[in-house]
């Protein structure tokens, strides 16, 4: 399974963001995204995500050997500020994700709270009452119900406490071996956590750094390949 980005051009008036980057990711890891505020990463989301248009190039989805224009049920989007229906309860939006996707699992719906280390209580309140936290991880299991094999993930922890973000983390981890995950954050230590790629979006284009070791000196060696990308 992958995810090829071919030629993608973007400009905002006179501005050009993004400038024919090309780039296959693959199922099996976790990329980390990663680039300086204003680089495009949010562009290039919601360019594969079907919600901006591109320029120039072409997005292509392969899969068991064939290769195709990926539909919108392929792909599965968090966003930093997550958009839920405030106006129902958490449960009751979940059960109409399971009942519009897997309606033969509407049974396990509690066990899918309870993934998330969901609250009794909690599942039952209105959306609209619910923390940053509560919010990110209620996308995150309508995202596991529906299980769409490309998953991109746009700054998903920023405001989530550290014990969301660990339960987070696991269900990350426990997606990455039958989806293409894409994670973009300014996290470095989440990004040395979690993802087993980093992929530099700088200049418009898309770099890897994929033989970039964890040790000591990670966060200092992203720094400078971001430095080293803008002289």
């Amino acid at each position: 399974m992958k995810l090829h980005l071919t030629d993608i051009e973007k400009s905002f008036d006179d501005k050009k963001i993004l400038k024919g980057l090309n780039f296959t990711f693959e199922k099996g890891k976790i990329y980390g995204l990663l680039g300086r505020n204003g680089a495009g990463k949010t562009t290039l989301f919601n360019i594969i995500y079907k919600e901006l248009n591109a320029d120039k190039g072409e997005v292509s989805y392969e899969d068991e050997g064939n290769t195709r224009v990926p539909e919108i049920e392929d792909i599965g989007m968090i966003f930093a500020e997550p958009y839920l229906p405030e106006f129902l309860t958490g449960y009751e939006y979940i059960k109409f994700i399971i009942d519009i996707s897997k309606p033969h699992e509407i049974s396990y719906i509690d066990q899918y709270f309870d993934m998330m280390d969901f609250d009794e209580v909690d599942r039952h309140k209105l959306i609209k009452d619910y923390s940053s936290g509560m919010k990110s991880k209620t996308s995150l299991l309508a995202l596991y119900v529906q299980q769409p094999p490309i998953i991109l993930l746009d700054e998903p922890l920023t405001a989530v406490d550290v014990l969301a973000g660990a339960e987070i983390k696991k269900f990350f981890r426990s997606l990455k071996n039958d989806h293409i995950i894409i994670l973009s954050t300014h996290m470095l230590d989440l990004a040395k956590d979690i993802c087993d790629e980093i992929v530099l979006l700088n200049d418009g284009l898309l770099t890897s750094l994929n033989d970039l070791e964890k040790d000591e000196n990670y966060e200092e060696r992203i720094v400078n390949a971001l430095r080293e990308q803008n002289v």
